[in-house]
């Protein structure tokens, strides 16, 4: 972790003024084209949940504002860049209560995918609701699987400040010939704007179109 120099840093004036917003949130919805990935998953036998969690925390780590974070409040605030950002996604057990789950990143998906597929059933044993206190490096993450979606609004607290991003999902659905998947991003106005989610989308489509990328094994 770094932590930014707000004088020399080129986003202080877009920081200073959203910092100050009672709601600085911002979030898109678009629909991804996920034909190729899917039948790639489904061909090598892999479980969709951990390969979609590893792909959309990819692409979120491969742009720094995704891993910026906010630390304090007015004239005590700090931003700090995190190494990486570690996926956080909502799990349900069988009583259909959610429970959370976190999963250490790792860029190699023959280390992630075990580890991602294994937590998972963890959460799903044992349920939880509690986070890692003043712990920031994360993506909030959430299926929907119920619902293909045209929106999601996710709850926060705007005091202390929350940074962190949501990724959203839902339900897969044929158009075109095609399948596709709704995808939601929220972030904090003061950290990225429209172009750095525009940035997600596309990496992740690029990773749904190259599927044998990061769903064959290594050397």
């Amino acid at each position: 972790m770094r932590i930014i120099d707000l004088a020399t840093w080129p986003r202080r004036r877009h920081f200073a003024l959203f910092h100050g917003f009672d709601n600085p949130h911002f979030g898109l919805c678009a629909n991804v084209d996920i034909t190729r990935a899917r039948a790639e998953l489904k061909e090598r036998g892999l479980p969709v949940t951990p390969a979609l969690i590893y792909l959309l925390a990819r692409a979120a780590n491969a742009i720094p504002e995704f891993r910026h974070r906010i630390r304090g409040a007015g004239a005590d605030a700090q931003v700090v860049e995190h190494e990486w950002a570690h996926p956080s996604p909502t799990v349900l057990p069988e009583d259909g209560l959610f429970s959370f789950c976190t999963i250490p990143f790792h860029p190699d998906p023959a280390r992630f995918l075990p580890d991602a597929q294994a937590r998972l059933q963890d959460a799903v044993r044992q349920p939880s609701l509690e986070d890692v206190p003043g712990a920031d490096d994360l993506l909030y993450m959430t299926c929907i699987p119920w619902i293909s979606f045209t929106g999601v609004q996710h709850p926060m607290h705007l005091r202390p400040v929350d940074s962190i991003p949501r990724i959203a999902w839902g339900r897969f659905f044929e158009e075109g010939g095609r399948l596709k998947m709704p995808l939601a991003v929220q972030g904090h106005h003061a950290l990225m704007d429209g172009v750095h989610l525009g940035r997600y989308y596309a990496l992740a489509q690029e990773l749904l179109d190259q599927p044998s990328t990061w769903t064959e094994p290594g050397p």
